[in-house]
């Protein structure tokens, strides 16, 4: 059999293959392709001559995944998935703008979506796609034309723009503050009444949950060995701030993504400003490596800019316009 072993496949077949993969009938994946069920028997074949290994084992009554078969499988759902998502965009964006945004989910949930209605509303006829995902985001993919990332200052390219810096800073639910005023609960007057309180704590393994970690700001309070009355242990920032807000009890919280909640009063930092503490970490805006210049692009950007700045601000730092 004459196969070359990087010569690609064709989609066809591995949408055929997909189909069986899925639904493990021969026919039942014909319906659902379009095809007649010699068709797709045929493609399949042709992609087990292309690949030179069997991807199913027939049976009279059942279709089963080979080995080949199950990794291909892992494989092409992904491909497929993002191709198809890919036309889907390209097929409701077409004589639109749009400008595509990847960020960390807690950033985009409690910074990023709170103030885009404003620029919405200014600019109508832009489309925003945001992308959210834990790991560092690619700066060379295609398909992104900003990120804005939470790092060190020597982490970040030469392009990249300072946002606003990091301050970690206790914060309660109003409700539960005025209760502990009230002698309803139990005090919050001093770092050592959290003794008393259950503490929301975000479980992270990355370098910079050491200064987000509530070990670190009580080890700054001189008290590194306070036990609180309980823990809740969560995944995500803005777990934390949604536990704060429904008074499950005391967050320390990112104060840049907090501050209009502090603002409207909806949470209270109980131990004031002089219990916030700050972390060489700072969120930055970084232009994709492969983004085509456009007014849409640089309009986004200018605003992102302004809205940094203003947390900036509101955080008592001085405006930034690059890296420092």
């Amino acid at each position: 059999m004459n196969r070359l072993p990087h010569r690609p496949l064709a989609v066809g077949p591995l949408r055929a293959f997909e189909a069986v993969a899925r639904l493990l009938n021969f026919r039942a994946a014909a319906q659902e392709l379009n095809l007649t069920q010699s068709a797709v028997s045929r493609q399949i074949q042709a992609l087990e001559e292309e690949l030179g290994a069997q991807l199913f084992m027939r049976g009279t009554r059942r279709v089963e995944l080979t080995l080949a078969g199950s990794a291909l499988q892992r494989g092409v759902l992904p491909l497929l998935e993002r191709l198809d998502a890919t036309v889907r965009q390209i097929r409701l964006s077409r004589g639109r703008r749009q400008v595509s945004i990847a960020t960390f989910a807690s950033f985009a949930s409690l910074w990023l979506l709170p103030r885009l209605e404003p620029f919405q509303r200014a600019h109508p006829d832009i489309d925003i796609r945001v992308g959210t995902a834990d790991a560092m985001s690619d700066l060379d993919d295609p398909d992104l034309d900003l990120v804005l990332r939470y790092t060190l200052p020597a982490a970040v390219p030469a392009e990249a723009q300072r946002l606003f810096g990091e301050r970690l800073t206790p914060v309660v639910n109003a409700g539960l503050w005025a209760q502990s005023c009230q002698g309803l609960a139990p005090p919050l007057r001093t770092p050592a009444d959290l003794a008393q309180h259950t503490l929301l704590e975000e479980e992270d393994n990355r370098p910079s949950a050491l200064y987000l970690s509530w070990r670190h700001w009580l080890a700054q309070q001189g008290l590194p060995r306070l036990e609180p009355a309980r823990w809740i242990y969560l995944n995500y920032t803005y777990q934390q701030v949604q536990g704060a807000l429904a008074g499950q009890g005391v967050a320390l919280a990112r104060l840049a993504l907090v501050h209009e909640s502090l603002e409207r009063g909806e949470l209270v930092e109980p131990f004031g400003a002089a219990a916030r503490v700050p972390s060489p970490y700072a969120y930055w805006l970084i232009p994709g490596r492969a983004a085509r210049p456009r007014p849409e692009l640089a309009q986004l950007q200018q605003w992102l800019l302004e809205q940094g700045a203003a947390s900036s601000r509101a955080l008592g730092e001085e405006p930034a316009g690059g890296v420092q």
